[in-house]
């Protein structure tokens, strides 16, 4: 894939994560609700399902994986087994991914009756989003840890949905405030469940530097140090952030990282002293706007190890270079940057 660098800021979409409304007894007149809409939702009238201690997970070679991850959303409120087998019996959930290719890659078919369960789609993202479309469905203390009591009764139900978005995402600042490997994961967790497929990580910014890098080792161990509460920081290594895009991408989500230039730098300027147009550090958590400076070529050597490694460690199609808010950047300069950066990205192996 062609991968693009982004000069400007992205503008993240905003998303409001309800939490599923469910009842133990399913109420046939009331409306079904899953966030965010199907493109379709049909009722089928006297068709219930129950889940049960016999209940299995009927899942195909390529469907496996998505069915260990419904059987271990499922096990710890229900209490029940689940085992995920290659064939069934009526009262079972079925994945398939033989559904038809204009549901796409995300799109999904999801049949309730009261012989079982049919999620149905034709690539495996879709047959995730379906399974999160039942989790919504199950009644809410689904979600639970523990063992409840049931029953666990679905309504009977059609839905269909494809995306009418291919980029649906999320911000996490882990720049201002760090947040740990399992914290960023949970978060991953409840994007996901509503569908967004994008997590754009704030890896640096005036307060905070989070992602080590080779040959820079101050960025992270002194730049990463504190954050905009003045409290301890943190970082990532980079053994920790492949951890991050491998969990991701388990649940469909493609890391966009963000290095925020050339304003948004006291992190890296106080790091590193040569960064800066008088070869004089600033302290952390400097007030007042920063902006790395332009006419050095120590600042491209710096910038092509930092894409570099970033290319290398990201799979996904963007790199986010900030450029909002260079207050102190002047428009040439400005300019000028931008070109540069531009002319560095043959360097990285990356268009």
């Amino acid at each position: 894939m062609t991968r693009k660098l982004l000069c400007l800021t992205l503008s993240c979409l905003a998303a409001l994560l309800f939490a599923p409304v469910a009842s133990a007894a399913p109420d046939s007149a009331a409306p079904v609700r899953v966030a965010p809409e199907p493109s379709s939702v049909v009722t089928l009238p006297g068709q219930t399902f129950t889940l049960r201690p016999t209940t299995r997970i009927v899942a195909p070679a390529g469907a496996a994986e998505t069915g260990q991850y419904l059987a271990g959303l499922l096990r710890p409120s229900t209490g029940f087994r689940l085992p995920v087998t290659s064939f069934g019996l009526p009262g079972d959930i079925r994945l398939d991914l033989g559904g038809p290719s204009s549901l796409g890659d995300e799109g999904y078919r999801l049949t309730v009756t009261a012989l079982g369960v049919e999620i149905a789609a034709h690539a495996s993202a879709g047959l995730y989003y379906g399974v999160q479309t039942l989790r919504q469905l199950l009644p809410a203390k689904v979600e639970a840890r523990t063992v409840q009591s049931g029953p666990w009764t679905v309504r009977g139900v059609t839905v269909q949905d494809t995306p009418r978005y291919a980029w649906r995402g999320a911000m996490l600042d882990v720049a201002r405030h760090f947040f740990p490997v399992a914290q960023v994961e949970q978060y991953v967790d409840l994007i996901s469940m509503y569908k967004m497929n994008t997590l754009h990580l704030h890896l640096s910014d005036n307060d905070g530097w989070r992602i080590d890098i080779n040959g820079w080792p101050r960025l992270a161990r002194y730049g990463g140090s504190t954050d905009a509460s003045r409290g301890p920081g943190g970082f990532y290594t980079q053994d920790d952030y492949r951890e991050i895009v491998r969990y991701a991408a388990s649940r469909h989500v493609t890391i966009i990282p963000e290095i925020d230039t050339p304003g948004h730098v006291t992190a890296a300027l106080a790091s590193y002293a040569q960064l800066n147009c008088d070869g004089v550090a600033p302290p952390l958590l400097n007030p007042g706007w920063s902006s790395l400076c332009v006419p050095l070529e120590v600042t491209y050597q710096w910038l092509d190890d930092v894409i570099g490694q970033l290319a290398e460690l990201t799979p996904g199609d963007y790199i986010d270079i900030g450029g909002d808010e260079a207050l102190t950047t002047s428009a040439a300069d400005y300019r000028y940057f931008v070109d540069r950066v531009q002319e560095s990205l043959p360097r990285t192996g990356r268009s």
